[in-house]
């Protein structure tokens, strides 16, 4: 059986979506479709590892009874999960799709202060992974240091611990500084914005991505470019998949969806190549389907027959 794969969530959510005929200033908006969902970088990827029939568990911090409500859910879910308390109330986001449009609207709370002994005790409950896959996802909340990523990266090489990595800005650039990493997922925005500079064509953003592998930053560099598809750099070079033409009912969770997928498939013994692979059909199935990262098993290995990848390379 594949080895757990691990979530930590610092900043996790409660998300609330609907939809919306029209969006507009100053009148009420009735919405209808409501759904709420645990939310958050790590859980996401928890939820996702968890449908397609993974091991999972998600460390999460959790504090009032907004926290209470997302074990819940997250109990609802069938997730199992770790919880460390925090004073704070754990954050609510919101995101309205307007039907006459197609656009959506993402409200996205800040989330609470921690203290140095709350984020503490999260890296402290990371450092119990050993040997095996932990998946760091999403924003860092107030109070916590944006080093902590990096904290985490050093901690996760002592133990042998295969950390993977999705976050932005300057969280992302001291992590990436630090090195080791596994894999690391960002969009092509935070891409940009962690090395500083714009990459305004393919040329450029594969020798960017190739350039982090080569200094040992990350075996693995998973960069997703939404309809422009995605690119993965490697040892062996660069591979590039062209996005999946499917209806788009929602992109929450796209990304993390994408994680969950790549990550199962590599603790399985897949080749690096394979769950790149794995990860743009669970990303295309999660669009496709409205609230936070729901992609349906069947729909991602649907979609994954329609990925056609060159000659795998091992894992």
């Amino acid at each position: 059986m594949p080895p757990r794969i691990t979530t930590l969530t610092l900043n996790p959510t409660i998300d609330l979506a609907s939809e919306a005929d029209t969006v507009h200033p100053v009148r009420k908006i009735r919405t209808r479709a409501e759904r709420q969902d645990p939310g958050g970088g790590g859980v996401n990827v928890a939820r996702v590892v968890r449908e397609l029939g993974g091991d999972t568990l998600a460390i999460i911090l959790a504090g009032g009874v907004t926290g209470g409500f997302l074990e819940q859910l997250l109990e609802e879910a069938g997730v199992p999960c770790r919880s460390v308390p925090v004073v704070g109330r754990t954050r609510i986001s919101q995101t309205v799709l307007e039907r006459s449009t197609g656009l959506e609207y993402r409200f996205v709370a800040e989330g609470p202060q921690l203290s140095e002994a709350e984020w503490h005790s999260a890296l402290d409950a990371a450092d119990e992974v050993r040997d095996g896959w932990l998946v760091a996802s999403g924003s860092l909340p107030p109070g916590v240091p944006a080093d902590f990523y990096a904290r985490l990266t050093a901690r996760a090489a002592r133990h042998g611990t295969r950390l993977v990595l999705d976050t932005s800005g300057e969280a992302l650039q001291l992590a990436l500084q630090q090195g080791g990493l596994e894999l690391v997922k960002p969009s092509i925005g935070e891409f940009e914005r962690a090395i500083g500079r714009k990459l305004s064509d393919p040329a450029a953003q594969e020798a960017a991505a190739m350039e982090l592998v080569q200094a040992g930053k990350a075996r693995l560099v998973a960069v997703t470019m939404g309809g422009d598809g995605a690119l993965l750099a490697r040892a062996e070079g660069v591979l590039r998949l062209p996005a999946l033409p499917v209806e788009v009912r929602g992109a929450v969770g796209a990304g993390d969806s994408f994680v969950a997928a790549m990550v199962m498939a590599l603790a399985d013994g897949r080749g690096a190549d394979d769950a790149f692979a794995w990860g743009v059909a669970a990303g295309a199935a999660a669009v496709s389907q409205a609230g936070t990262a729901h992609p349906a098993r069947d729909d991602v290995i649907r979609l994954r027959r329609k990925v056609a990848v060159p000659m795998e390379q091992p894992a």
